[in-house]
């Protein structure tokens, strides 16, 4: 199966990926947070991505796109990446747009965090050393209560029969929500590449 490269540029973040693979399947399966799976046939997208380098290599915009961006108004290279599926291979640059929620989120911690600092540089040095001492005990006392508390053996087998099953959940999940141009399509002409993709992942892991 033929590989594609991707660049996330504002997450400066990159790897292969099949052909035949969503850009939002790609944001997620490169680690990029705060991407939740959009249901492809709905009205409400906040997948929007600009593709700066490898556009011609995606599936031509769906009619949800179109109404999305009203239609002409699309600028070149937006795209939804719940929509946009890469259908050749070569190299794809993309451009994720930066969630204003994020940066207030961002900028609460960071306030936060200095607060903190100036707090704790305010202490006497024996108040500085209890609250160190304090944090060590707190955090040793986790990691020993989780080691006493989870038997390995148990755990492993647990963990590969949820991901197993977290695996068919997502597949079913993918058939339901992909754009309905592509369900057509891939009902014409045979078995869908994402039950390829997704079989050669459970094989491999």
């Amino acid at each position: 199966m033929a590989d594609v490269e991707i660049r996330f540029e504002r997450e400066e973040l990159e790897g292969l990926v099949p052909v035949g693979t969503y850009i939002g399947d790609a944001m997620r399966r490169l680690g990029i947070r705060d991407v939740e799976p959009c249901n492809a046939r709905g009205e409400e997208h906040d997948c929007e991505v600009e593709i700066t380098s490898g556009e011609d290599l995606l599936s031509p915009p769906t009619s949800i796109e179109s109404e999305h961006f009203g239609g002409s108004s699309r600028k070149a290279g937006q795209r939804l990446a719940c929509q946009a599926k890469i259908e050749r291979s070569g190299e794809v640059v993309v451009m994720t747009k930066e969630k204003a929620e994020k940066k207030e989120e961002e900028k609460a911690e960071e306030t936060k965090s200095e607060e903190y600092r100036k707090e704790f540089t305010d202490l006497p040095l024996e108040k500085k050393i209890a609250d160190l001492v304090r944090l060590e005990a707190i955090t040793l006392g986790d990691t020993f209560s989780f080691i006493l508390n989870s038997p390995m053996k148990v755990f492993e087998k647990m963990g590969d029969v949820m991901a197993e099953f977290g695996m068919k959940l997502e597949t079913e999940a993918k058939k339901a929500h992909r754009p309905a141009e592509h369900s057509e399509a891939a009902s014409a002409s045979g078995p869908d590449l994402d039950d390829v993709v997704e079989a050669e992942e459970i094989k491999q892991g």
